[in-house]
């Protein structure tokens, strides 16, 4: 099979997709790239479709498309040679779960899809999204965590009860800037059971998140700078805290 018009209605249907109204009510997302196709198949993520530009046959059972129907389809300025229509999955909660890092209203998709590459990195058993939080399934969050968004569980929370629920028997852990009542990272060993929360670059945690934590910790680092992206932050953190489980 062979699409050349970006008038199809598959093509059409599949470029919806790019806008997250369509994604939550289809529950399908796009994947962009080899790689990433790749590593869905790998994972056993379920493949509706597979597009791929005319020349290639990297995949089996692939619908050849033009160069300009994978723009259609594509977020990217410069399109990739392959991209693909995947069913959103779902995980239970489990409540083994020891080490789990909380995200609050991150709204910039590449940061989220780093940090989600991160977490897989160092090993951390869940992922809690809180508050108004960019959509997971946006296409530039997928592409920045470079095929791991599926290796490790993701959940929603959506108010505080969900927290009390779930994490009352864990230290939580606020990252914030230096004060009188936190530690440094350096200094700071995690509990058996830890919950280690992260908030905006703009704005870091919530009152209401600070409020439930009952341990903070700082990064310490040179006076002469005041922040450090949030990816950078959670990066340094988790690879302290965690890296041992590697």
């Amino acid at each position: 099979m062979k699409i050349t018009s970006v008038n199809n209605e598959l093509i059409k249907e599949t470029a919806k997709l790019l806008q997250r109204k369509y994604r939550d009510e289809k529950g399908l997302f796009l994947l962009e790239g080899e790689k990433c196709i790749q590593e869905a198949l790998a994972s056993g993520l379920e493949i509706v479709h597979i597009f791929e530009t005319e020349g290639c046959k990297n995949f089996s059972n692939s619908i050849e498309v033009t160069e300009p129907v994978m723009s259609k389809i594509s977020s990217t300025v410069t399109p990739p040679k392959a991209a693909a229509i995947a069913k959103k999955f779902e995980m239970e909660w489990n409540d083994d779960y020891k080490h789990v890092v909380l995200l609050e209203n991150i709204k910039d998709a590449g940061n989220l899809g780093t940090i989600l590459r991160t977490t897989a990195a160092f090993n951390v058993d869940a992922v809690v999204l809180y508050g108004d939080t960019v959509d997971l399934y946006n296409p530039k969050c997928v592409r920045s965590s470079v095929g791991n968004l599926w290796k490790i569980p993701v959940f929603h929370f959506a108010d505080k009860t969900d927290l009390m629920v779930n994490f009352m028997g864990y230290e939580r852990v606020a990252t914030l800037p230096k004060s009188n009542n936190s530690v440094w990272l350096k200094d700071y060993t995690p509990a058996e059971k830890v919950l280690v929360m992260f908030g905006t670059e703009a704005a870091g945690l919530s009152n209401e998140l600070k409020e439930f934590a009952n341990k903070n910790v700082t990064i310490e680092m040179s006076k002469e700078v005041e922040s450090l992206n949030l990816s950078i932050s959670a990066g340094v953190i988790l690879y302290k805290l965690f890296t041992t489980r590697a």
